[in-house]
């Protein structure tokens, strides 16, 4: 699969000088660590199910978490195209190698009308495009709703984005989609997407967002009529984000957000609605321009109802970014995660996961 991926690289690469692509762009970065994981639990191993951790004590190595491959082409002036493709160790092959995925590909239509613009394909979801560029260092750990799985970064539709006022301090990000991420659509139902973005002043904005996803209804347990009703079980997640930043200096966060799931729960007498929340808490120090301090502490719960116990997690991280060059940063950190007690009698608690890494990026194109 990798031989594949890089003939087509190349071929791609030879068809873009023997066309003469002026107009068009390649571009492309990876990043990946060698880790060690310090500490599981000798039951859970990589503690809770949801846990970012994965993996048994004392399993060390190298490993590539993502490389990207994009090709940018200007169709004209009111029309662009992206094509990116994706490579991990976690979406393998069968036989086990690396796998390779589309990550984007989709159209722009520049200015449909005055300030907007209009995507069609697989693109990025309003949901944490933003907070992602504010925080800065997917290098090491994606935002929380990414991490957790709450919202795909991509999703197969048809977008609008823009600007409501002349000057740009309000936008907005809407999005129908498929709801499947970069996997092909098998139902009807769709997942539909809003951010509202302001930016009051210049090293300060915010966003607010929501999202619903329909899905099928699903059968009640508890229905006491033959055949048993169906009730809903539609998602709607909500969230929001502030961010500031002075350049070379500092950067500091804040995101949460709260995932509502119709009929999602059950407690043992009916379904109830299933609330889960999340919320991050980042910042970075520059001490010279090319080190910083990076820090990072989110709190998960998928399940708040007090008749679920043993799923929420903290989730800590800390490290020193060094960029030797604008395009290469290599970062010594460690990632700690904690885990709430089970309510079940007799349970025991698990023990923390602690994973170091050195993470290494660099822009290759």
């Amino acid at each position: 699969m990798m031989k594949r991926f890089a003939l087509a690289l190349c071929c791609l690469s030879l068809l873009g000088a023997s066309a003469g692509l002026a107009q068009g762009k390649f571009s492309g970065y990876m990043f990946g660590d060698y880790f060690y994981n310090v500490a599981r639990d000798t039951v859970f191993h990589g503690g809770n199910p949801s846990s970012a951790q994965a993996g048994a004590k004392d399993l060390q190595g190298f490993q590539f978490r993502r490389i990207y491959f994009a090709y940018d082409n200007d169709i004209s002036e009111k029309f662009t195209s992206r094509f990116r493709l994706e490579a991990d160790q976690v979406s393998n092959t069968s036989d086990g190698k690396f796998g390779v995925a589309v990550k984007d590909a989709y159209l722009r239509w520049k200015n449909i009308f005055a300030g907007s613009d209009l995507y069609f394909g697989l693109s990025p979801t309003p949901a944490y495009d933003i907070s992602e560029a504010a925080w800065g260092y997917r290098s090491l750990e994606k935002t929380i709703m990414d991490l957790r799985g709450i919202v795909s970064s991509r999703d197969l539709g048809i977008a609008l984005r823009g600007k409501i006022d002349e000057e740009g301090m309000f936008n907005y990000w809407l999005m129908i989609a498929n709801n499947a991420g970069q996997k092909p659509e098998t139902d009807k139902f769709k997942r539909y997407y809003m951010n509202i973005q302001v930016k009051p002043a210049k090293n300060l904005q915010f966003t607010v967002y929501a999202d619903y996803a329909s899905k099928a209804e699903i059968l009640d347990p508890y229905s006491t009529v033959t055949p048993r009703a169906t009730v809903s079980n539609s998602v709607l997640t909500t969230a929001a984000f502030i961010g500031y930043k002075e350049p070379d200096k500092f950067n500091l966060g804040v995101e949460g957000f709260l995932m509502s799931t119709a009929h999602g729960f059950n407690d043992g007498t009916s379904l109830k609605s299933k609330s889960g929340i999340g919320l991050t808490l980042y910042a970075s120090v520059n001490i010279q321009q090319e080190i910083a301090l990076v820090g990072r502490y989110d709190l998960y719960d998928p399940n708040t109802d007090s008749k679920s116990k043993g799923d929420m997690l903290n989730y800590f991280l800390a490290g020193v970014s060094f960029m030797p060059d604008k395009n290469v940063s290599i970062i010594p950190n460690v990632q700690v995660e904690t885990y709430e007690k089970s309510s079940a009698p007799n349970a025991p608690s698990i023990n923390a996961s602690i994973t170091g890494r050195v993470t290494f990026y660099y822009v290759f194109l």
